[in-house]
């Protein structure tokens, strides 16, 4: 039962960060952005076409990222995986659940978009670890790697390199948001409301009874 509530969320999370007025589809990355002076060991972030996007520059124009991508399940031609990861390869690869920490230029990371140097370090409680060994961390990570929304992002990568602890804002507060939707009853009364349309239009079943019956009952003693 959690598998499929974290399952459900996870897609829930994926689709809540869509910027559905933006190019979603976008394949092509938009014109080069300046970037500032980077040093090794730093967390760079970017704000990509859904989501913001994190990591570690290594020096010499080269930044490890931990990102979704569909291509290795489909392939196992390293000249088709190797250019810039979509958006479809993204999203597909985020379904899938499967992702890498790979590396990339500077310019294939920030996709176009303007590049943010340890903005981060404001935000976290706990003191940046030396530079040399955030890379280091960095580096040891790269390759193949379980992929999840809410537990294992690309945020989750950097702050574990660079603070020694694992951590995703993104994630807590899309927790925070739904707390606040199942903390409040109204949810209760609109999902009963939804499930008897549902058995109005599918008729009386297992399959539609059961859900009308057991969502609203979960949301109730949650809240």
């Amino acid at each position: 039962m959690l598998d499929s509530l974290t399952f459900l969320f996870e897609k829930f999370f994926l689709f809540s960060n869509f910027n559905i007025f933006k190019c979603l589809w976008q394949e092509e990355p938009e014109s080069a952005v300046k970037c500032p002076v980077l040093r090794r060991g730093d967390l760079l972030e970017v704000q990509r076409t859904l989501f913001i996007h994190y990591g570690i520059y290594l020096g010499d124009n080269r930044v490890a990222h931990l990102m979704p991508d569909i291509m290795p399940v489909l392939t196992s031609n390293k000249q088709l995986i190797k250019p810039v990861v979509t958006n479809k390869r993204l999203i597909l690869g985020c379904i899938y659940r499967n992702a890498s920490i790979r590396v990339d230029s500077v310019e294939d990371f920030a996709y176009g978009a303007q590049v943010m140097v340890n903005d981060m370090d404001v935000k976290m409680k706990c003191k940046a670890l030396a530079s040399e060994e955030v890379a280091k961390r960095a580096e040891k990570l790269v390759g193949d790697i379980p992929y999840s929304l809410l537990w294992n992002n690309c945020e989750h990568f950097v702050t574990y390199c660079r603070y020694g602890a694992p951590v995703s804002q993104q994630t807590e507060k899309f927790c925070d948001c739904l707390k606040t939707i199942i903390r409040d009853q109204r949810s209760v009364a609109l999902t009963v409301g939804m499930g008897v349309m549902y058995m109005l239009c599918f008729g009386l079943a297992l399959s539609t009874t059961l859900p009308t019956i057991l969502i609203p009952f979960i949301l109730w003693m949650a809240g």
